[in-house]
């Protein structure tokens, strides 16, 4: 993600909250121009660390969410505040994205759900992968209701109204003045509304096509939710989920490929890298078979070896 900002943003800079001292030494290893490492010991508060052993590791990640972003603000004051999940990657500037909302003072994307993959009504209208906040009365009010909202519960699991940190943002147009929902179409494919688009290179970058109505636009970012390392240097891209092959040239090769070069960038550093979610391949030890597709054709059912992408 840090290197797709910095192939195409103008303008940034990153706060990186490290959430282990692993993740905060290697980070800092690299010496990112561009980015600021923050080890937790740093960041945490006594509400935090309060509600810390009530939440799994997951769903403390959660509740910090808010947290980080008002700590980014005002430890660093900062104008206006950007969060960004991690397994995102930019095909162009995001600039686009908060030039469209110039007077807002919060920006929430909305999953625009495939209508097989809507999950709406538990897990949320809006997605937290790209939410905006401006140091602003407007902006502020949001943030710290969300914190407070998410310090007292943020757990993973459905109940009406909540879900993690995420089904709270349903009520922010109708609670504060100043939120804008994201039109831009670029804003936010992910693997739970890309069936409703094609993708194709124009003018040097990712251009996708709205089915419905033919709609052109560039693709700003993609949400890379579900996938995962597997074992033998492959990955499974989508879950449960669908992707055509078109997806797979124009989204996820461009992707895979960074993985590669960052993980040999890490390798430089430490010899130990650790992908902490590994999936095996059934029985693929077992069968010529499995081995031929995967280490030949470079994909076997729903695993592709990292050669596929390379070619």
């Amino acid at each position: 993600m840090y290197r797709s900002l910095e192939k195409w943003a103008r303008s940034f800079h990153l706060y990186i909250f490290a959430f282990d001292d692993a993740c905060y030494e290697t980070l800092t290893k690299l010496q990112l121009p561009k980015a600021t490492i923050i080890p937790l010991s740093d960041f945490e508060d006594e509400q935090l660390l309060a509600v810390k052993p009530t939440r799994t590791t997951g769903e403390y990640c959660w509740t910090c969410t808010p947290s980080i972003i008002l700590y980014s603000i005002r430890n660093y004051g900062l104008s206006n505040c950007t969060y960004l999940d991690a397994d995102l990657f930019f095909y162009a500037d995001p600039e686009v994205l908060i030039e469209e909302a110039r007077g807002a003072s919060v920006i929430i994307t909305p999953h625009r759900y495939t209508p097989i993959c809507d999950d709406s009504e538990s897990g949320g209208i809006y997605c937290v992968q790209f939410v905006y906040f401006k140091n602003s009365d407007e902006g502020l009010a949001v943030l710290e209701w969300w914190r407070a909202a998410c310090l007292e519960w943020c757990y993973n699991r459905r109940e009406p109204g909540r879900f993690g940190d995420q089904k709270y943002l349903d009520r922010w147009t109708t609670m504060f003045t100043g939120v804008h929902v994201l039109e831009h179409l670029g804003g936010g494919v992910a693997i739970w509304n890309v069936e409703q688009y094609d993708f194709t290179h124009r003018i040097g970058q990712v251009w996708g096509r709205e089915l419905a109505t033919q709609h052109m636009f560039p693709v700003i970012f993609y949400h890379f939710h579900a996938l995962k390392y597997a074992e033998r240097s492959s990955f499974s891209l989508a879950g449960s989920y669908l992707v055509s092959d078109n997806d797979v040239e124009f989204l996820y090769k461009p992707y895979i490929k960074a993985l590669v070069v960052v993980e040999r960038e890490l390798k430089s550093l430490s010899r130990h890298v650790v992908a902490h979610e590994t999936y095996e391949i059934p029985r693929i030890r077992k069968s010529l078979r499995r081995m031929f597709h995967l280490y030949i054709r470079g994909k076997f059912r729903e695993f592709y070896h990292q050669s596929y992408f390379l070619r």
